[in-house]
C-alpha cells in the first residue's frame, strides 16, 4: 500500500478503536493507578506513558512495509519488539500484556476475549532523550563516545550468518530504496518536488552500478548484522549512568539486516537534520575508527540519503491527519527531511559553495534561485550586492551617469569580495551556499578558489551556456521588462562577451546548456551533480 491510501480507507480500523483507546487513556484502567496518563501517537503506534510505566499499542495498519492489519500480527510483532529490544536494553521491555474485552467493556484483568496487546515498558526518566540534551546544548564528544561503544559492543554479539549478509548485496538492498521510491512517488508536488525525487532516484541507482564492488567487499567483511534498524536521536538516552538505546525496527527484518555503516547513517543524519553537522560527522569518523572500519566514510552519503527519504515518507504518511495543525508539521517535517536527502544525492555532506556562472543572459539568477530552494540553501546574487553597496534601488535600472562607477574594477572587486564572505559566513549556519554571479575572469575565479582551499570548504562550479542568438533574444527583451536587477542589456552584448575569459582552467567544471526551460536546466544540473557524486573510492 502506498503513502496516497485515501483517508476513509485509512480511518476504517481506527474507529473501532476509539473505546479502546479511551480505556489507555483512564488512569483508572491500570492496576497500578497512575497519577496521570500521556498519549503519543506514531504513523504505526499509540504509546501511553503511566509512570513508571509506558503501554505501546500497535495501530491495525498494513502500509506495504509492515503489516500489523490482524491481532495475530499485532501480538507476533509485540513479541518480536519484546525479543529483538532485549538484546540493547533488557531491563526497560518487560512483558506483552493482553487487553481484555468482556460485557463490561476493556481490562488489563484475565476475563472475555483478548481484544488487543500491548508492550509494556519500564518508563525512562525524561530530559536524557539524546534530542533534549541536544537541545540543550550538552552532547560533546563524550556523549558521541559512550553511544559508539555500546553500539560497538551491539554489532559484536551479533553474529553476521549468511541468511543476514544476503541483505548487504546491491540487488538486495535495491528491492527497499524501490519500495521507498514507489511510495514517495505520490508525494511528489507536495512535500518533494519532482526534479528532486529524479536526482534522488538517478543518484541511487547509479551509485549500486559505479560501486558494485564496494557492496559485495562490505559483505565480505562481514560487516552485515542483525542492527537496530531506526537508530535516531529519539532513541537514545543517556544519563549520567546508562546508556540505553531502544525501540529497534520488529515489523521487518530486512530493515534490521544491514550494513552497520547503514544503522550509524540514520544517526548522523539526524545530527545532520538538527543542523549539527560537525556532530554527526564527529560521530561517523569516531565510529570508523572504533571499529577499525574506515569504509563507513565511504558509504555514509548514500546511506544518510535512504535514511533520508526513509524520515521523509515516515512524515508524509503522518500528514494525513484529520488535525491541520498535525498534519501541516508533519509535511513541513518531510520536505526538510527531501531537502536534506537531495543534498546528499548531488553535494554530499561536507560543505559546499555551489556557484552557478555564466555569460550575461544565460538564466543563472533563475537557475540559482530554483537550486538553491530545491537545497534549501542560502542564495547571494553579485547583481544584488553591487546595488546594495552602491546603495541603489535592485529592480530600477542603473542610471548612465552612474552606470561607469557601478561597474568599474574597483566596485566589481568590493561586490565579489562581499560576496565570498557573505556566503563563507553563511556556511556558519547552513551545510551549503549558492553564489549566483558571472565569474567572467579568472582572477575572480582564481581567489575564490584560493579562499574556499584556505577555509577547507568544497567549491562546485556550474556553467550556464546559451546560444549568442539566445543570449541576444533575452537581453533585448529586458527593455520591455521590469523589475529586472541586471542592467545589461543588448547594446552591453559584445563588450561582455569579450571581457568574458572561458572557465578552462577549472576542475570538473559542469557546462550545462539552458536551450529548454529553467526547470529542465536545473534538472539537467541536479542530475550531473548526482551522477559525480554516485562515484566513490575506497580508502
Amino acid at each position: 500500500m502506498n503513502v496516497a491510501v485515501s483517508r476513509k480507507k485509512q480511518q476504517q480500523p481506527f474507529r473501532q478503536c476509539d473505546q479502546l483507546l479511551e480505556f489507555l487513556k483512564s488512569q483508572s484502567s491500570y492496576p497500578h493507578r497512575p497519577i496521570e496518563v500521556r498519549s503519543i501517537e506514531t504513523h504505526i503506534s499509540w504509546v501511553f506513558i503511566t509512570s513508571p510505566f509506558v503501554f505501546k499499542i500497535k495501530k491495525p495498519v498494513s502500509l506495504g512495509f509492515l503489516d500489523f492489519s490482524s491481532l495475530e500480527k499485532r501480538h507476533h510483532f509485540c513479541q518480536r519488539e519484546l525479543e529483538l529490544n532485549r538484546r540493547l536494553c533488557p531491563e526497560v521491555y518487560l512483558e506483552v500484556v493482553p487487553i481484555y474485552k468482556g460485557a463490561s467493556g476493556y481490562s488489563f484483568k484475565t476475563g472475555g476475549q483478548i481484544a488487543e496487546y500491548s508492550v509494556k515498558m519500564k518508563e525512562l526518566p525524561d530530559g536524557w532523550f539524546l534530542r533534549q540534551l541536544l537541545a540543550r546544548h550538552v552532547v560533546r564528544e563524550t556523549e558521541i563516545n559512550r553511544v559508539i561503544s555500546r553500539l560497538h559492543r551491539f554489532y559484536e554479539s551479533q553474529t553476521p550468518a549468511p541468511q543476514i549478509e544476503e541483505w548487504g548485496k546491491a540487488e538486495k538492498l535495491k528491492i527497499s530504496t524501490d519500495e521507498n521510491f514507489a511510495q514517495v512517488e505520490p508525494c511528489v508536488g507536495k512535500t518533494i518536488s519532482q526534479v528532486a525525487f529524479d536526482a534522488i532516484r538517478h543518484f541511487t541507482n547509479n551509485f549500486y552500478c559505479t560501486n558494485n564492488r564496494l557492496f559485495r567487499e562490505r559483505v565480505r567483511q562481514r560487516r552485515i548484522r542483525d542492527c537496530h534498524g531506526d537508530l535516531h536521536l529519539d532513541h537514545i538516552h543517556l544519563t549520567p549512568h546508562a546508556t540505553t538505546i531502544f525501540d529497534c525496527i520488529e515489523f521487518n527484518d530486512r530493515f534490521r539486516f544491514i550494513d552497520i555503516a547503514n544503522d550509524l547513517a540514520f544517526l548522523a543524519m539526524d545530527f545532520d537534520f538538527e543542523w549539527e553537522h560537525k556532530l554527526g560527522d564527529l560521530f561517523l569518523r569516531n565510529a570508523a575508527r572504533e571499529f577499525s572500519d574506515p569504509g563507513i566514510l565511504n558509504l555514509a552519503d548514500f546511506y544518510k540519503c535512504y535514511r533520508a527519504i526513509v524520515r521523509g515518507k515516515v512524515e508524509s504518511i503522518q500528514a494525513i491527519a484529520e488535525d491541520p495543525t498535525p498534519r501541516e508539521n508533519h509535511a513541513n517535517r518531510a520536505t526538510r527531511y527531501f531537502h536534506l536527502a537531495l543534498r546528499y544525492a548531488v553535494v554530499g555532506s561536507e560543505p559546499l559553495v555551489l556557484v552557478v556562472m555564466g555569460r550575461i543572459a544565460t538564466g543563472k539568477s533563475t537557475v540559482a534561485k530554483q537550486l538553491a530552494r530545491e537545497l534549501d540553501w542560502p542564495l547571494f546574487s553579485s547583481d544584488e550586492i553591487r546595488k546594495t553597496l552602491a546603495g541603489l534601488p535592485l529592480n530600477v535600472r542603473t542610471l548612465p551617469k552612474l552606470h561607469d562607477e557601478l561597474y568599474s574594477e574597483r566596485m566589481t572587486d568590493q561586490t565579489y569580495e562581499k560576496l565570498l564572505q557573505n556566503g563563507l559566513a553563511a556556511l556558519a549556519i547552513d551545510n551549503g551556499v549558492v553564489l549566483d554571479a558571472t565569474f567572467s575572469s579568472r582572477r575572480q575565479r582564481e581567489h575564490l578558489r584560493k579562499e574556499c582551499a584556505r577555509a577547507a570548504i568544497r567549491l562546485r562550479m556550474i556553467e550556464l551556456q546559451a546560444h549568442p542568438k539566445e543570449i541576444k533574444r533575452k537581453l533585448k527583451a529586458r527593455e520591455r521588462a521590469v523589475g529586472q536587477v541586471s542592467d545589461a542589456r543588448l547594446e552591453d552584448f559584445e563588450k561582455l562577451t569579450a571581457n568574458y575569459e572561458a572557465p578552462s582552467e577549472v576542475a570538473e567544471l559542469i557546462g550545462v546548456s539552458t536551450a529548454g526551460s529553467a526547470l529542465d536546466t536545473v534538472k539537467v544540473v541536479l542530475l550531473s551533480l548526482a551522477e559525480k557524486q554516485s562515484v566513490t573510492w575506497p580508502s
